[in-house]
C-alpha cells in the first residue's frame, strides 16, 4: 500500500509504475482525493481552534455577569460544524484508502515491461530435457494406471479439482515435502515454523491478498480464511512489529497445505494435480533491511532452484514481465520444470521480492543500529521452495519408464525407505 505523501512527491515515477503495470495514471485522482481530505481536517481544526477561543470569551463573560448566550449558540452552532467536516475527512480518507488498497505494487526497474507471460525473459536453464526413447504419459495416466492416484474417489467426496494419493505416492509425496524442509532449514538457513492454518482478514490484507482477490480464497463461518499459500501467516509473524537491526534478515520456512478456489481458472489444467482447490507447499519467507532484499532475492530463488538440481529435475527460471507479476511483488522469478507428459516448461517455484509494499500494510519496521527514534520499513520476500504437488508430477514424469513404473531419484531414496523404484502394487 502506498504512502499519499510519496505519490504527491513522486506523482509522474508512480504514474509511470502504473503504466508499466498496464494501468491507467491515477495520481491526480489520488492527490485530489487527499486534497479533499486535508481541506476538511484543516476545517475542523480552524473550528476547534474557534470554538477553544470563544470558550475562553464564555467564561470571561460569565466571570463579570454578562450575557454569554450569543457567544454559546456560536459555539453550538460551531460544534455541529466541525462534527460536519471531521466526517467529511473520514469519508474523504476512507475513499482515498479503498483505492490505495487496490493498487499493486510497481515493478522494479529492471523488470521487462509486457502485458503477460509473453513478455517474460528467460535468464537460465539446468539440465536437458530426458530423452526416453519412448512416448511420455502425464502424470495422472502412470498414476491411475500404477492404482495409486484416484480422481474420482476424490470428486465423490469433494468434488472437481482434488486428489486421493494412496501406498508408495502418498510416500513419495511426504518424502518430498520432508526433504524440501530438511534442505531448506539444514542448508539454507530458514527456520521452521508450523502456523496456523486458518487466518483472519488483517493478516491477509496484510500480504495483499483481501481485500482485492477474496474471490480466489476460502471462507470459513467463523470469521477466518484458509490460507492460501504459508506466505500468509509467515510474513504476518512480524506484523506491527519494530525489529532490531541486528536481527534481520529473518528467514522462515513452513510446509502446509494451500487452499485456493482457483476462480479465475476454468478450464484451465481440469485434468490431473497441476491445479488443485487443496495442494502442500514449502514456502519460504524473508524479512530484510532494504538495501539487502535484491541480494536476498537471489538466494532465495538458488535456494529453491537446490531442491530441483537435488532431484537431477530440468528447469529453467524467467524474470516475469510487469503484466505477469503478483499484486504484491516489485520483482518475480518463476522456476519452471521440464514436465516430459506435457513436453513444456511449467511453473514449480515463484520467488518474489515485494520491497516495502506488504510492510507498509503490515505496520513492520525496523530501527538501524545506534538509533533511539528513527525506524524505517523492512522489506518482505516470499518464495516456494518448491510446490510438493508439482514436484511430485516432475518426478514422475521425468522417472517413468517404458513399464509405467517411476525412478525415484537419489536424494529421496532415504526417506523412502529405500525404495528406488515404484511399481503396481504386489
Amino acid at each position: 500500500m502506498f504512502d499519499i505523501r510519496w505519490i504527491r512527491e513522486n506523482a509522474q515515477a508512480f504514474d509511470e509504475g502504473l503504466k508499466r503495470r498496464g494501468l491507467e495514471p491515477q495520481a491526480d485522482a489520488l492527490i485530489a482525493l487527499d486534497a479533499a481530505r486535508r481541506d476538511a481536517v484543516t476545517a475542523a481544526q480552524e473550528i476547534q481552534t474557534r470554538r477553544n477561543q470563544l470558550s475562553k470569551e464564555i467564561g470571561a463573560l460569565k466571570s463579570k455577569g454578562e450575557d454569554a448566550e450569543h457567544i454559546i449558540a456560536q459555539v453550538s452552532a460551531d460544534k455541529d460544524a466541525q462534527a460536519a467536516a471531521e466526517a467529511e475527512a473520514e469519508e474523504a480518507g476512507q475513499r482515498l484508502d479503498a483505492v490505495l488498497e487496490g493498487i499493486p505494487n510497481l515493478p522494479a526497474d529492471d523488470v521487462p515491461v509486457g502485458a503477460d507471460e509473453s513478455a517474460n525473459v528467460e535468464i537460465r536453464k539446468f539440465g536437458s530435457p530426458p530423452e526416453l526413447g519412448f512416448e511420455a504419459k502425464e502424470h495422472f495416466e502412470l498414476g491411475e494406471a500404477l492404482g495409486l492416484m484416484d480422481f474420482e474417489q476424490a470428486a465423490r467426496m469433494s468434488g472437481s479439482r482434488f486428489v486421493v494419493l494412496k501406498g508408495a505416492l502418498a510416500r513419495l509425496q511426504r518424502a518430498l515435502g520432508a526433504f524440501m524442509l530438511d534442505l531448506q532449514t539444514g542448508e539454507a538457513g530458514y527456520t521452521e515454523v508450523a502456523p496456523p492454518y486458518l487466518v483472519r482478514d488483517a493478516a491477509l490484507f496484510g500480504t495483499g491478498q483481501l481485500p482485492k482477490f477474496a474471490e480466489d480464497l476460502f471462507a470459513t463461518t467463523t470469521d477466518h480464511w484458509l490460507v492460501p499459500t504459508a506466505e500468509v501467516p509467515l510474513t504476518n509473524l512480524v506484523r506491527e512489529s519494530i525489529l532490531a537491526e541486528e536481527d534481520l534478515p529473518l528467514r522462515f520456512t513452513a510446509l502446509t497445505p494451500c487452499f485456493r478456489s482457483e476462480a479465475g481458472a476454468a478450464g484451465r489444467d481440469t485434468h490431473g494435480m497441476i491445479r488443485q482447490h487443496q495442494f502442500e507447499k514449502v514456502e519460504l519467507v524473508s524479512i530484510t533491511r532494504p538495501e539487502e532484499s535484491e541480494a536476498e532475492h537471489e538466494r532465495m530463488t538458488g535456494a529453491a532452484e537446490e531442491v530441483l538440481k537435488r532431484l537431477d529435475l530440468p528447469y529453467r527460471v524467467v524474470t516475469l514481465s510487469s503484466g505477469d507479476m503478483g499484486f504484491s511483488a516489485r520483482k518475480t522469478y518463476d522456476i519452471e520444470v521440464w514436465l516430459p507428459g506435457q513436453g513444456e516448461y511449467r511453473e514449480i517455484s515463484s520467488c518474489s521480492d515485494c520491497g516495502d509494499f506488504q510492510a507498509r500494510r503490515m505496520q513492520t519496521r525496523y530501527r538501524p543500529k545506534g538509533e533511539a527514534k528513527g525506524v524505517h520499513y523492512v522489506h518482505t520476500l516470499n518464495g516456494s521452495g518448491l510446490a510438493v504437488g508439482r514436484t511430485l508430477i516432475a518426478v514422475m514424469e521425468n522417472g517413468q519408464t517404458e513399464s509405467g513404473c517411476i525412478r525415484i531419484p537419489d536424494a529421496l531414496r532415504p526417506f523412502m525407505g529405500g525404495m528406488e523404484e515404484i511399481g503396481p502394487p504386489a
